[in-house]
């Protein structure tokens, strides 16, 4: 296929889904990152596009696109499990690594066309991350901080 083909054939659909898996990804990565967190801005955005690629790609095969978004699942669990630390009696990155999965779940969602269900899913998590600044004003923290 010659250049000129490729670009013929990119719709104008997909080019919004990939962006808005990227500005949804950015939204939960920038949260992280503000919070000094290794899973920050451009992880969450290239999970968030990488699940909607593989989805959007998988719609196109022969398979069901089910079988692709389980492989995603199981994907970004090994991603999230690498950010999980156990040090001192203390468990660090489970956060992380729980955002990491949702936010797959939104690239995914972006995926196959469901973009409420992205955009609303991307603003829920973002406000259970604000639960953060709770836990500062109580001082309490939560049971998943302690091993």
């Amino acid at each position: 296929m010659v250049f000129e083909e490729i670009v013929a054939s990119f719709d104008l659909q997909t080019l919004f889904q990939l962006l808005l898996a990227i500005a949804l990804g950015a939204l939960i990565g920038f949260e992280r990152e503000l919070k000094r967190r290794p899973a920050g801005l451009r992880t969450h955005m290239l999970v968030s596009l990488g699940a909607t690629i593989f989805t959007v790609v998988s719609l196109s095969f022969d398979i069901q696109p089910a079988i692709v978004a389980a492989g995603v699942v199981t994907g970004i669990g090994f991603l999230g499990a690498g950010s999980i630390i156990a040090q001192r009696g203390h468990v660090r990155g489970i956060t992380s690594a729980a955002t990491l999965w949702a936010v797959a779940g939104i690239g995914l969602a972006v995926g196959i066309g469901e973009h409420l269900l992205a955009i609303v899913g991307a603003i829920m998590i973002f406000a259970i991350l604000q639960l953060g600044r709770l836990e500062k004003f109580t001082g309490e923290k939560g049971y998943d901080s302690v091993l």
